[in-house]
């Protein structure tokens, strides 16, 4: 960046800035993540983590069964 100069908003309070914690979700990151996108018409039927869960268990232990 060629200019120095501070480009934040003046609405974004200094403390608030300096609040934050750098790396806070760093280990979590390098462990991995399971972060899926569900597309917006899936996303009506499954809203959350415990409808996706349900649905998968479910589909699973159709799948177990079958064979």
């Amino acid at each position: 960046m060629s200019n120095d100069k501070d480009t934040l908003r003046e609405e974004y309070p200094e403390d608030l800035i300096n609040s934050g914690i750098r790396g806070k979700y760093t280990k979590n990151y390098r462990e991995g993540t399971n972060i899926v996108l569900i597309d917006p018409d899936l996303h009506k039927l499954f809203p959350d983590s415990e409808a996706v869960n349900r649905a998968l268990r479910e589909y699973v232990s159709t799948k177990r069964t079958a064979t």
